[in-house]
């Protein structure tokens, strides 16, 4: 969190609305609202028939749209509590719209009128304030909004300044100073911002011109509302967080009530590393096995979900994650690019440029710019030639700065082919350390912890990358474990022989 300490949730109607860093719609195919967890549904009626439970044995029921409605409603709720919990740096951001945009146009096209009018309305003898008084009584409350609630002196203040009934009749009378309730007002926000807006205060202070003044007022409070915001959900995390395994609970079990066997993906996944033959020891509590079995096959089937083939549906249990876990896949592939590219690079560098640092770390900054846009092997090997080109650079450029006999011009071409070899699927120095970074992913599921001390053999130069992306997995991982593992334990224990 950063040193952000003012701000507050923005009026609907706002130009500048706060919206999370990945706002959730959803939609049916009859156009409402909805969540499916990833799969369509198509209806034909506004009668659902749907059975809730691990398996269909339980007799189909009949729900209404509506109630399918608002358990999508409920999910679609439990989306923002979910990505709160499980991503360590969640802030809300400003919505704006996408230059060149029909909403682009339409906002600053408002926005130019309305302080045109103000402008004009001013600039006339004796100044109209229709739009300033409208504009005063905003900024009032923009300010009453980053208040806290031990802040009464303060707002009894700005009431008392901002008062809609003095400024008018200063108006009416001639006496009213604009400029002087900007300064005011500007004064106010010094004492109340965080300090990364300081720095814009300060710009405020020497704006002559006083609708760009007023403009730039509005703009910093609702920065300083997004800050209070972001500000107030740091300090609620522990709550949040501490909810949340029940919410997302209760919100799940209303989506199986109107799901057809909800759990199927969830159950083909995990009883994938489960031996649905073994027995309970004699020695061996019942419940105590499950959960045995449970943490050593989940373990495994999450290490799947950073290799997920994009044919085959996730387990209905990570819905909330599809994104995050499709972002990890995608870094995991890269970091696996990476580093299959500086292995094969030094390995043929040679003894005297192998234990150079400065030399690997130019060479690890350079491929993983050349490769910081690869998503797929498609794009891997549209991208591997420019990085043969630029590892040879690289390598040419050491021998010079370190005095080194340069490379035969074979043994320059072979590189260069086993660069581009990365590229097939069946590679076995990349095969080795998709395998090896796999391994590391499960160790830091099964121990619980995203900071190893040693990272896998051949994988050091990565190793912030690696624990990086390892974090974010072991938390997504981790709540899951925690809010899903009743459904995890009856999927296990339903599937394997009952003790006598």
């Amino acid at each position: 969190m950063s040193d952000d300490k003012n701000g507050t949730n923005e009026r609907e109607d706002s130009p500048s609305r706060i919206r999370t860093t990945s706002e959730c719609s959803y939609t049916s195919d009859d156009g409402a609202s909805g969540y499916t967890g990833g799969r369509r549904q198509r209806t034909t009626s506004h009668q659902f028939m749907v059975a809730s439970g691990l398996t269909a044995a339980s007799p189909p029921k009949f729900v209404s749209l509506e109630e399918i409605m608002q358990a999508a409603n409920g999910m679609r709720d439990m989306a923002l509590v979910h990505q709160i919990v499980v991503d360590k740096d969640f802030k809300l951001k400003r919505a704006e719209p996408e230059p060149n945009t029909m909403q682009k146009i339409i906002k600053d096209t408002m926005h130019k009128a309305f302080w045109d009018v103000l402008r004009s309305e001013l600039a006339e003898d004796p100044p109209v304030y229709t739009q300033a008084f409208g504009l005063l009584e905003e900024i009032k409350q923009g300010l009453f909004s980053v208040l806290l609630p031990q802040h009464t002196r303060i707002k009894q203040q700005i009431s008392e300044v901002l008062d809609t009934d003095l400024i008018k009749q200063q108006a009416e009378n001639g006496t009213l100073d604009f400029k002087n309730y900007a300064q005011y007002v500007i004064s106010v926000m010094a004492k109340l911002c965080a300090p990364v807006r300081d720095e814009k205060i300060h710009e405020l202070t020497e704006t002559v011109d006083v609708i760009d003044t007023f403009k730039g007022i509005l703009e910093t409070l609702d920065l300083m509302q997004l800050d209070m915001a972001n500000f107030t959900i740091q300090m609620a995390k522990p709550d949040i967080i501490a909810a949340s395994v029940e919410l997302e609970r209760k919100k799940f079990a209303d989506y199986l009530a109107v799901q057809y066997d909800g759990l199927a993906n969830t159950r083909n996944w995990l009883l994938k590393y489960v031996n649905t033959d073994q027995t309970v020891p004699d020695n061996v509590e019942y419940e105590k096995f499950i959960k045995t079995v449970v943490k050593r096959a989940f373990c495994q089937a999450c290490v799947d979900l950073i290799d997920w083939p994009q044919n085959v549906e996730y387990p209905e249990s990570f819905m909330l994650d599809l994104d995050r876990l499709a972002d990890l896949q995608t870094r995991t592939y890269r970091l696996t690019c990476i580093a299959s590219v500086l292995l094969v690079t030094i390995s043929n560098a040679g003894a005297d440029l192998q234990s150079i640092t400065e030399f690997k770390q130019s060479l690890k900054d350079h491929i993983c710019i050349l490769l910081q846009n690869v998503k797929n092997e498609k794009d891997l090997n549209e991208t591997l030639p420019n990085v043969a080109e630029q590892v040879l650079l690289d390598l040419k450029e050491a021998q010079r700065k370190y005095e080194l006999p340069d490379m035969f011009q074979a043994a320059e071409a072979n590189l260069k082919q086993q660069i581009l070899d990365i590229g097939k699927d069946e590679h076995k120095v990349k095969g080795i350390v998709k395998q090896r970074v796999k391994d590391f992913f499960l160790d830091i599921i099964e121990s619980s912890t995203a900071a190893p001390q040693k990272v896998p053999s051949g994988l050091s130069a990565l190793q912030k990358e690696l624990i990086e992306t390892a974090g974010q997995f072991l938390r997504i991982v981790s709540h899951n474990s925690t809010v899903f593992c009743i459904y995890y334990f009856d999927i296990v224990a339903a599937a394997l022989p009952k003790p006598t």
